[in-house]
């Protein structure tokens, strides 16, 4: 049986097209009734960009020390097998490479991710400061 082509295809119903338009009109409106009915002190940033910014850079450096340390092992294991085969020593070799490189950028991180909260321009102190306070009143 010859295949159609697709330009031969029959039209969509009317059926088929009110169905695609309550689909294409009704999927979104789960999430805008939970942002208006949502508190709205709730319904925002849920953390600061201090604190976004420092839970990013643990994310970052142990994603990097995990990978660091799967590329370590196969590299350990491929210079182990190598048996002598200069092809697999060289790739051995690579995979080392790759895994000092992200165990650098896991060291890096943090510093990089400072540099970058500093450009957002965070001025809050490491540590709250206490406000100053007035001298007690004189009894009269």
């Amino acid at each position: 049986m010859p295949r159609k082509h697709p330009a031969h295809r029959r039209a969509p119903t009317a059926r088929r097209r009110r169905i695609r338009a309550v689909r294409t009109l009704w999927t979104p409106l789960p999430a805008g009734l939970l942002l208006v009915l949502a508190d709205p002190k709730y319904a925002y940033a849920v953390n600061t960009i201090p604190v976004v910014i420092a839970n990013t850079r643990n994310w970052i450096t142990g994603i990097l020390a995990a990978t660091a340390t799967l590329f370590l092992t196969i590299g350990g294991l491929r210079y182990l097998l190598a048996g002598g085969d200069p092809g697999e020593v060289e790739k051995a070799k690579s995979a080392l490479k790759a895994a000092g490189i992200g165990y650098m950028l896991a060291v890096l991180a943090p510093i990089i991710l400072q540099i970058l909260q500093g450009f957002v321009g965070d001025t809050t102190p490491a540590t709250p400061e206490a406000p100053a306070s007035s001298p007690p009143p004189q009894p009269a």
